[in-house]
């Protein structure tokens, strides 16, 4: 039988794309090994994001062309739809289809066992209206499963290069949608996490129908226990969104919402497209609608022309409005956007400084967010276990939470009393495994 093997680099979008791209080598009767052993066919699945993505990808493809020169070499993802040619020049590299048309994935290998030329199948993303279905009815990953919602980006911020990569805004027909989570749901998982290239834009291009329409649609999925939107941007945080999370039973209360920058005039470099007037209403009205709001947030350090004041704008934002914990980045220039191409770029060392200064206002913060839960007990899925007996997951609000379980709690959701809050983790003590009651039952228990 025909092996197969997978690199995935770059985020979650990258790693549901590739769990689909195996559900189709799967049905085409092929095994799955992992990377580091010999197949008959690699499939790298490519990160474009920054630079150092671009130079890692490469650094992967050579390493599997080393394992296995007679392998087929299959190159996707995002670097491979924006520069096509650079990885087509690497000897060794058969077939690079970029982020649409991986449904041919298999064809062009047949093709190329057949011709022996290599192929370049990319096309101009730019031109591509409609999202690409690639069904993934299980996960490699028993414990949580994304579920992809939508394609592709509109907004064009300086800094970025994704929308080239992952072409315009896409919504997933919300009949697929619906029922790959039934699907799910069936497979076993508890929680889903709805992913995308720009989540919170879902709907933007279907007529009558939105995000907030489809998280309705969700929740009336039997057996769906949790329901996690895995970023929105503060601009799509809608008042009809707020509604529908103030009445779910489902949607977790934890929301990741990019901020990039808590500088106005920093956000206008960015072409970011809210105020932080606006933002900071939308943090006071969801933790309104969701008591205990866990707010995640992404920050981009150093940003062309960053004054020590717009920084400090930035840091105090963040304070004031207690977000939970921070992925904090160093502007790192990406060549083809134009934010590269601006003038005052910041020095390292001063970025350096400032990326240390916000880390450990997000570490101080987590630890203040999880203090406010000691005693309290917490409904979490058991992921990954540790040694002697004890396990870590996720506690509905996002925090990794590591108590004494067994093997057959894992991906069930379990009530457990945070005994010791901390960061990056906290200690619990297992209570009872929560049951399949009715809603109207679970909600008062």
């Amino acid at each position: 039988m025909a092996t197969v093997a997978f690199h995935t680099l770059g985020c979650k979008v990258n790693h549901y794309e590739t769990e689909a791209i195996w559900q189709l080598f799967k049905t085409g009767g092929y095994d799955r090994v992992e990377f580091e052993n010999t197949s008959d066919v690699y499939v790298i699945n490519t990160c474009t994001v920054t630079n150092t993505g671009d130079k890692k990808s490469r650094q992967v493809i050579r390493r599997a062309i080393r394992k296995n020169p007679n392998a087929v070499i299959a190159v996707t993802g995002c670097y491979a739809q924006t520069s096509p040619a650079e990885i087509m020049a690497i000897p060794g590299v058969d077939i690079v289809v970029g982020t649409q048309d991986r449904v041919k994935l298999l064809d062009y290998i047949e093709q190329f066992k057949v011709e022996r030329e290599p192929i370049n199948a990319v096309g101009n993303i730019m031109k591509n209206r409609v999202y690409e279905e690639l069904d993934v009815p299980a996960f490699t990953d028993r414990t949580r499963a994304s579920l992809k919602i939508q394609e592709g980006c509109n907004n064009f911020c300086t800094f970025c290069i994704i929308p080239w990569a992952r072409g315009l805004m896409r919504s997933r027909d919300p009949k697929e949608v619906v029922h790959q989570a039934e699907q799910l749901v069936e497979a076993g998982y508890k929680e889903l996490v709805l992913t995308g290239i720009h989540t919170g834009g879902y709907g933007d291009d279907l007529k009558d129908y939105n995000l907030a329409m489809l998280l309705r649609d969700l929740e009336k999925v039997d057996g769906l226990k949790r329901i996690r939107i895995s970023s929105i941007e503060a601009s799509q945080i809608t008042d009809e969104i707020i509604e529908v999370l103030t009445n779910s039973k489902k949607v977790v209360r934890h929301l990741h919402i990019p901020i990039q920058s808590g500088s106005d005039t920093v956000l206008k470099r960015m072409r970011r497209k809210y105020t932080m007037d606006f933002f900071g209403d939308r943090i006071e009205k969801l933790k309104i609608a969701l008591p205990g709001l866990a707010v995640t947030s992404d920050v981009i350090v150093g940003f062309p022309g960053e004054t020590e004041e717009e920084f400090m704008e930035t840091y105090n934002f963040i304070e004031k409005y207690k977000f939970s914990e921070l992925h904090v980045f160093p502007y790192s220039k990406r060549t083809g956007t134009p934010a590269a191409r601006m003038g005052d770029q910041v020095d390292e060392d001063i970025k350096n400084e400032r990326v240390h200064r916000l880390i450990t206002l997000s570490d101080q913060l987590a630890k203040e967010y999880a203090s406010r839960f000691e005693g309290e007990v917490l409904e979490v899925i058991p992921e990954t276990k540790l040694e002697n007996g004890l396990y870590e997951g996720y506690s509905d609000n996002y925090m990794k939470v590591v108590f004494q379980a067994s093997e057959e709690m894992v991906g069930e959701i379990v009530k457990v009393k945070i005994t010791k809050s901390g960061y990056p983790f906290s200690e619990g003590q297992f209570v009872t495994v929560v049951k399949d009651f009715p809603l109207q039952q679970a909600s008062n228990i």
